[in-house]
């Protein structure tokens, strides 16, 4: 005697089908995939702003570097305090310990590093004389021209670089460093002496892919400050 039980009831009594098996795991597959995607590009987005930020506070650090090594400009007998020679802008600077350290020689340049362009700065060791002070200045030279692997080691890298330029302010305008306008004794004819411009402006092109890619203005005035002779 039939018991008479619905069919979709004694469907539910003999479970799924093979079909309805298939379709849920079929489901299950697919939202495991978007899902696992949806991770991946959290991942990703996650990599490229820490990558990002890096590069800004890198920069920052950078910018703040140039500033303090321009404010810590030593005027001293017989040297030269900051010159660019079309390459490299060369600074002596005093030491951050204090004037019983001596003083430094830092450069900055753009030269290719690892198959791209990079701003770099470059710092010598504490010297204490007038012969440790010209071959540290000739030293950031070199490594602004043909950086030995020994340089190497002293310098850091900033930030990729298309192109950058330096401008003194000098005589109430600022100038090409390289000309003549504004500079000491230019119109007798005579080679101006190496004298500390009133001002620098920096300009940098940044290249892609940084994420301030384009070009960057930064300022500096000289301060009214003193020096001692190491």
């Amino acid at each position: 005697m039939a018991l008479g039980i619905p069919t979709n009831s004694r469907r539910s009594l003999d479970g799924f089908t093979l079909i309805e098996l298939l379709v849920a795991i079929s489901v299950m597959a697919l939202m495991a995939v978007m899902g696992w995607r949806a991770l991946a590009g959290m991942q990703q987005a996650t990599t490229q702003t820490r990558t990002h930020t890096d590069a800004v506070l890198t920069l920052e650090a950078g910018l703040a570097q140039w500033g303090t090594d321009l404010d810590a400009l030593a005027e001293l007998p017989f040297t030269t305090a900051v010159e660019w020679d079309g390459r490299a802008l060369r600074i002596t600077r005093s030491h951050s310990a204090g004037p019983n350290e001596g003083v430094l020689v830092v450069a900055w340049t753009r030269d290719s590093r690892d198959d791209a362009a990079q701003w770099l700065r470059w710092q010598s060791a504490p010297v204490r004389s007038r012969q440790e002070w010209q071959q540290a200045w000739a030293a950031a030279a070199a490594w602004a021209q043909s950086p030995s692997d020994a340089a190497k080691q002293r310098e850091v890298a900033i930030a990729p670089l298309a192109q950058w330029q330096i401008y003194y302010y000098r005589g109430g305008a600022w100038s090409n460093p390289l000309s003549s306008s504004g500079a000491p004794n230019a119109s007798k004819g005579t080679p101006a002496p190496a004298a500390t411009p009133d001002g620098v402006r920096l300009v940098l092109t940044l290249s892609s892919p940084h994420p301030l890619a384009g070009t960057l203005s930064r300022d500096w005035a000289r301060p009214t400050t003193g020096s001692t002779t190491p």
